[in-house]
């Protein structure tokens, strides 16, 4: 079982499964208005992270997919909405914000965002609760993961 998250802390997950859990843990302790920021490479797990808090928040990961080239998918879940949003395909950060509708999105204070390749914000400032997570690792092998943000 994975331990509690609490403000850093660094998780090797040895299967894609574990990786999956630790997204849940991470979901069961959204409250809405967080932002997940997730980075790492191509395979490194960023959809299948988001696939676990999607579970966690009671939705069918069957429909959670990645944003790669939608750019954004919304899941609708009883406790709050959950913007998926994928920056890999957009370099320049006001093609990111314009693209994605980032501005908007950010309104809903309940809403939590989880963004893959949030490095490509560069140095964009949030007013919400911001939770990093850098994955290193691809599936092949075990996957290191740090999370730093404070999670209740």
């Amino acid at each position: 079982m994975i331990a509690k998250i609490q403000k850093t802390k660094n998780f090797v997950c040895e299967t894609p499964q574990e990786t999956f859990d630790l997204g849940e843990r991470l979901g069961e302790s959204l409250r809405g208005g967080e932002i997940v920021l997730l980075n790492g490479g191509l395979g490194a797990g960023k959809t299948l992270l988001t696939k676990g808090i999607l579970y966690a928040l009671d939705y069918d990961v069957a429909e959670v997919t990645s944003p790669s080239f939608s750019l954004v998918n919304l899941y609708r879940t009883d406790k709050f909405d959950v913007y998926h949003i994928d920056f890999w395909r957009l370099d320049d950060i006001e093609d990111v914000a314009g693209a994605v509708g980032l501005g908007e999105i950010l309104e809903d204070e309940t809403a939590v965002v989880i963004a893959e390749w949030s490095e490509r914000l560069k140095e964009t400032t949030f007013s919400n609760k911001i939770i990093r997570v850098s994955i290193a690792g691809d599936g092949d092998e075990p996957r290191r993961i740090m999370v730093n943000g404070r999670v209740s």
